[in-house]
């Protein structure tokens, strides 16, 4: 099968997706969740014209001139109104969130008043509309104001609570299926025996899927047989999830079993191999319902394919609008040699320059097995297939990794 560009494959990834169904979730639960409606509020903010400070309710005509004389008659404080009308030559006594009393038309800030009895005076000339917050200033009921697609926020939900919404109506979270294969991994904590190497990689994937408010199975390591790869697949796809990712045994070795063991449960695939480094020995395919996305077993390219396909697949099932990785401008920290037939992603560290412009500099070693440069990197430099060399200064495009 002959390498296919990275925007194909991308299409290939995507091609079909819609997104999961609703569910509604309570507001504390919502966080980084996906609207599946459009959202209008159920009430007016302010619900009335309020008090921005602590001070005085007066009609300004009466404090206009200075030093003025007003009558107290009342007070006006947060959830608890004055119900009586402001009239000629009186004043109500109000503090930050009290709804201002009718036939009032001004605050005077307490500092601008002297307090003598039941009587105030107003040292400050009164303007209409002072330091009042007027009904709806924020919002009205039936502003649409969370959009669906939205990846809710904190602020998002502090928005939402004030809109009176108590439940929110989003997309089910994808279910992810990780599976690692190969006879010389064993987990974290374990003694390596003779050629045997840590896991790592479903550790980042689980991380990245996560980080899109995803869900994650883990299936373990599956041995270098094709009865235990296709064990787990049956696995994954008899547990209902939306996404398996595999990550080893995608190349053409004796041992590299998974593009047998997919084909032979059924698995339609759209590709084997794409124009991308790292990550030529890339698959992607579906079983039914279940996307399958097969990985290199080298963690850099593990973890760089991940990043590059399986996060917006995530996004696209959750319902999200922003589903493509942001692209930056940027400007080369180093020389760059010409590229060949593939798509380069290079790991990068980032810094910003006295006239803000980003300068990407590549960590040393490019290396698809080198997990302390990956963890070094901030960012990915994008290198289109058969690119000219560069040199340092030139400008570039970059990707930046998950904080």
């Amino acid at each position: 099968m002959a390498l296919m560009p990275v925007a194909e494959a991308m299409a290939a990834v995507l091609d079909g997706v819609t997104a999961l169904p609703e569910e509604m979730v309570p507001l504390r639960l919502a966080h980084h969740r996906v609207l599946s409606r459009d959202l209008a509020s159920r009430r007016t903010q302010p619900p009335a014209d309020m008090s921005a400070m602590d001070g005085y309710a007066v009609r300004a005509s009466d404090a206009a001139t200075i030093p003025a004389r007003l009558r107290v008659i009342g007070e006006a404080a947060a959830g608890k109104p004055f119900d009586a009308v402001l009239k000629a030559g009186e004043a109500v006594r109000i503090f930050t969130g009290g709804v201002v009393p009718h036939g009032a038309d001004a605050v005077v800030i307490q500092e601008d008043t002297t307090r003598d009895g039941d009587t105030v005076i107003v040292n400050e000339a009164a303007a209409t509309g002072r330091h009042i917050r007027r009904a709806g200033l924020d919002f009205r009921e039936g502003d649409i104001l969370l959009r669906a697609g939205d990846r809710l926020t904190d602020r998002h939900l502090s928005l939402a609570a004030g809109m009176n919404h108590a439940q929110l109506p989003v997309h089910r979270r994808p279910r992810i299926a990780v599976l690692a294969t190969g006879d010389e991994l064993v987990q974290p904590g374990a003694t390596p025996g003779p050629g045997q190497i840590v896991l790592s990689n479903g550790f980042a994937l689980h991380a990245l899927a996560a980080s899109e408010s995803a869900e994650t199975i883990d299936l373990g390591i599956a041995a270098d047989t094709l009865e235990s790869t296709t064990a787990a697949i049956r696995q994954a796809r008899d547990s209902g999830v939306d996404i398996l990712v595999t990550t080893g045994g995608a190349s053409v070795g004796d041992h590299d079993l998974m593009h047998v063991a997919l084909q032979a449960e059924g698995v339609d695939l759209a590709f084997w191999k794409i124009a991308l480094r790292p990550g030529k020995p890339m698959m992607q395919g579906r079983l039914g319902g279940m996307r399958v996305i097969g990985l290199p077993g080298n963690p850099v390219s593990s973890y760089v394919c991940g990043f590059l396909f399986m996060t917006p697949l995530i996004r696209a099932l959750s319902g999200r609008h922003d589903v493509a990785h942001a692209e930056e401008a940027a400007i080369l920290g180093n020389d760059l040699p010409a590229n060949d037939q593939r798509q380069d992603y290079l790991r990068a560290r980032i810094e910003r320059r006295g006239d803000a412009a980003i300068v990407a500099t590549t960590v040393n070693h490019q290396d698809s097995s080198l997990l302390a440069n990956l963890a070094r990197a901030q960012a990915l430099i994008i290198r289109p297939p058969h690119a000219p060399a560069a040199a340092a200064g030139e400008p570039c495009r970059l990707i930046r990794l998950p904080a």
